[in-house]
């Protein structure tokens, strides 16, 4: 599974950051998470608010701070 978090590095980004790997530890999966900077590949694949979290290359969430519990949803439903 591959986790993306698409941002600039802002606080929030960084929350987000912090809450993605706290549910991959409490779900235990195996995950690759990756931080995605560049405002034209967020762009191209219709990011247009972050801080957003893509699961295997689908964007899931975009515009806010994703909770643990959220994020463990999300990889539960992407396996």
């Amino acid at each position: 599974m591959k986790i993306e978090i698409m941002g600039t590095g802002c606080p929030k980004c960084k929350a987000t950051m912090a809450n993605v790997e706290n549910a991959v530890v409490e779900a235990g999966v195996e995950a690759e998470i990756v931080k995605v900077e560049d405002i034209a590949e967020m762009a191209a694949r219709g990011v247009m608010m972050t801080p957003a979290l893509a699961v295997d290359g689908v964007v899931r969430i975009a515009g806010k701070v994703p909770t643990v519990d959220e994020i463990k949803e999300l990889l539960g439903s992407g396996r």
